[in-house]
């Protein structure tokens, strides 16, 4: 008999000039990227915390500390890759994964295939189990006026 494991993962960055955007572990051409201590992708990063609360694990900010410089800039990619490493040590292994992206901009659809790709890549599964989802809010809050995108995610693992 599987067990059924789901968990849940938000993240959110300011949006700041001269910074490269990078969601999903695609760069895309924007004059702002994300402000934050590694690279800023809400997309990784929200998918990282939600594999990790599935497997009952601690979150990626205990993983890979923000005050460590060590994570100066750090590839958002290659820290999923790793915390995912730890997931299927545990005995997991990933169902699917959806993701949405929160913001009035990028749009993601030109990015789309390419984002679906390189999560799938780092999870070491198909584009198949993993999906890349982008909503507004209607011009309401901290992402309608432009100021920082966020992501949500959820995963869903088994063993």
């Amino acid at each position: 008999m599987s067990e059924y494991r789901v968990g849940t993962g938000f993240d959110v960055h300011a949006l700041e000039e001269g910074v490269p955007l990078v969601l999903a572990g695609v760069r895309i051409d924007h004059p702002r990227g994300l402000a934050g201590h590694s690279d800023g992708d809400v997309i990784a990063h929200a998918l990282t915390d939600a594999l990790l609360g599935a497997a009952g694990m601690e979150d990626i900010g205990s993983l890979f500390p923000s005050d460590d410089p060590a994570y100066a800039g750090a590839d958002s990619i290659a820290l999923l890759a790793r915390a995912w490493g730890s997931v299927q040590e545990a005995g997991w292994e990933l169902a699917n994964a959806d993701v949405v992206l929160i913001g009035e901009e990028p749009r993601l659809a030109p990015h789309r295939a390419a984002m679906r790709a390189r999560l799938a890549a780092a999870l070491g599964v198909g584009p198949e189990l993993v999906a890349v989802r982008a909503t507004t809010t209607d011009a309401l809050g901290f992402t309608g006026r432009r100021e920082g995108l966020a992501a949500q995610a959820v995963a869903l693992l088994r063993r």
